[in-house]
């Protein structure tokens, strides 16, 4: 029977995040939020989380949202709390991830009685915060009245769940305890329902230029998890029998020991053989791309639109036709019934394919990136997260070869650095799999304060620091003395976060030797774990140079003179 009898504005936000498959929310507490945070923790299904920052939290969540393929929330106070959360939701944003922002904010009547307020811009406006996370959220709201909260709610959230994009909600602090409707029984409408003339049209005419082509190649994009497409594309792939390539933040989407997978397309430094067999082909299928100057090695990626199909979230362009109303994983799965098998690629690229041989052991000798991934790839297990920072972590975390079922996570199209560890927080909480986070140095200084939140909670990522002194990745797009960083005792930090009673383990290491050592120590513990790995500052990827060279070209054109 159905609940008639009310509920508050903060029991009624709570009930719908459990429904959403929510377990966990992220926070930091401030007076306008408190009320909020008394309601939610009224709720038994749902736990607390409590970071150290605002901005930590949002990189969690997004971590969260990662590993669940669904939703995560945030709980921030007014202002000064969410405006640190800004970034962190901005990267969310971009990266299509379904964050909910639930935010705290002045008593209602506080702008009509013209009450200056503490922890504001020093204006009698308060919509400003709700105006700032418009541009980086699919729908902002502010709950003006409890009547209203159940109606503003429901259609926040699901707007992020269909969009795949966070959404912006902000309780006054006298609101969150008012009294409301119960939250009746329902179902959030996520379904992309097809354009049925579209739809027909559009894989009858992609089916018909690929049968058409000598050798076709299919290439994963970032789009696959977001529109839940990515056992369509794998639908696809096991009719076609094309070669398969995955975009670098696709990397883990397509399974890397199915026996059509080539590697990362990543332009210039794609996999070795890749690139010859994408870029040499009549036909490519994109699934979900993005076409940033990341993704593409400062645009150095270059096609023939007549030779290429784009599938989007609601559109496909197949040459230089568009197909709107079609969406994605319909559209895979229904052309995996069309396509004739054609192994012409597949058989291309293993003509091609280089065989990398692994880098001999040198016992007591310094250790090299290349030295450290290798033994990073023996660890790695189908219950294994690599969590790879932004830097040369990119282009050695994507030359891992992944088992079956692990998973793989960048912030490609955002790329803040210090994602990487408030995204381990939210991974390790939301998954099996255990974490194995690749952080520079330079990143860790940006948000380390949260391995102590991992510490607190019990969680067991094991962190991999990379101490080269700096920040590599921007050294190679243009170096300065700004690229250097102070020192830390990176390994030292676990000592200070554990404060006594924490289980968090550490060490530093500078030999090979050392290295196999700390692994399996790291390996066994059942709690956090952290290794400072002492590499040489020129020690990087020569595709981290090579893409480095192309993005710096790129962002130094000249302006136009006309």
């Amino acid at each position: 029977m159905a609940n008639h009898g009310t509920s508050t504005v903060g029991q009624y936000v709570a009930a719908r995040l459990k429904q959403t498959g929510i377990r966990h929310y992220f926070t930091v507490p401030g007076d306008y939020n408190l009320v909020l945070l008394d309601e939610l923790l009224k709720e038994p299904d749902l736990t607390m989380i409590s970071c150290c920052n605002e901005l930590n939290a949002a990189y969690a969540a997004d971590g969260y949202s990662r590993a669940t393929g669904g939703p995560a929330a945030i709980v921030v106070t007014f202002s000064v709390g969410g405006l640190s959360a800004i970034n962190g939701i901005a990267g969310a944003y971009a990266e299509s991830l379904p964050l909910i922002i639930l935010s705290g904010g002045p008593n209602t009547n506080s702008e009509a009685e013209n009450e200056l307020l503490h922890h504001t811009i020093g204006v009698v406006d308060y919509g400003y915060q709700r105006e700032m996370f418009d541009r980086v959220t699919a729908e902002a709201v502010i709950i003006r009245h409890a009547a209203e909260a159940p109606a503003q709610i429901d259609r926040a959230i699901n707007t992020a769940l269909r969009t795949s994009k966070p959404v912006y909600i902000e309780i006054p602090a006298n609101l969150a305890g008012r009294p409301t409707s119960a939250p009746h029984p329902r179902s959030f409408n996520l379904a992309q329902t097809p354009d049925p003339v579209a739809f027909e049209d559009a894989a009858a005419h992609a089916a018909e230029f690929l049968n058409a082509a000598a050798k076709p190649v299919l290439v994963a994009g970032v789009g696959l998890r977001a529109n839940q497409a990515e056992d369509a594309f794998a639908e696809l792939a096991d009719a076609s029998g094309y070669a398969v390539a995955v975009k670098p933040n696709a990397k883990s989407f397509f399974s890397e020991e199915h026996p059509s997978y080539i590697g990362t397309y990543w332009g210039p430094v794609s996999s070795p053989g890749c690139g010859a067999i994408v870029e040499s082909s009549d036909a490519v299928l994109y699934a979900g791309p993005t076409f940033s100057d990341y993704t593409t090695a400062g645009h150095a990626t270059v096609f023939d639109p007549k030779n290429v199909i784009i599938a989007q979230p609601m559109n496909v362009i197949i040459c230089d036709q568009s197909y709107p109303g079609v969406p994605m994983r319909a559209f895979l799965s229904e052309l995996a019934k069309h396509v004739n098998p054609n192994r012409a690629s597949l058989e291309a690229f293993n003509r091609v394919r280089e065989d990398v041989v692994p880098p001999l052991d040198g016992g007591d000798n310094p250790i090299t990136t290349r030295q450290m991934f290798d033994r990073i790839q023996k660890m790695l297990t189908s219950d294994s997260a690599v969590i790879a920072e932004t830097g040369d972590s990119w282009f050695n975390g994507v030359k891992l070869k992944l088992p079956e079922g692990a998973r793989f996570e960048i912030q490609m199209q955002y790329g803040s650095i210090g994602w990487s560890v408030g995204a381990t927080l939210g991974y390790a909480l939301a998954s099996k799999r255990r974490p194995i986070a690749l952080i520079g140095d330079g990143s860790l200084q940006m948000s380390e304060q949260e391995i102590s939140t991992m510490i607190r909670y019990r969680l067991n990522p094991i962190i991999f620091v990379i101490n080269n002194g700096g920040y590599t990745i921007e050294v190679e797009i243009h170096d300065g003395p700004y690229n250097v960083i102070k020192n830390w005792d990176y390994a030292g930090l676990i000592d200070v976060f554990n404060a006594g009673d924490g289980n968090g383990w550490s060490t530093r290491v500078s030999t090979q030797n050392q290295l196999d050592t700390a692994i399996a120590q790291a390996v066994a513990h059942d709690g956090v774990s952290l290794i400072e790995v002492i590499i040489d500052r020129d020690d990087c990827s020569k595709d981290l140079l090579e893409w480095g060279r192309h993005v710096a070209a790129n962002n130094g054109r000249p302006p136009r003179t006309k």
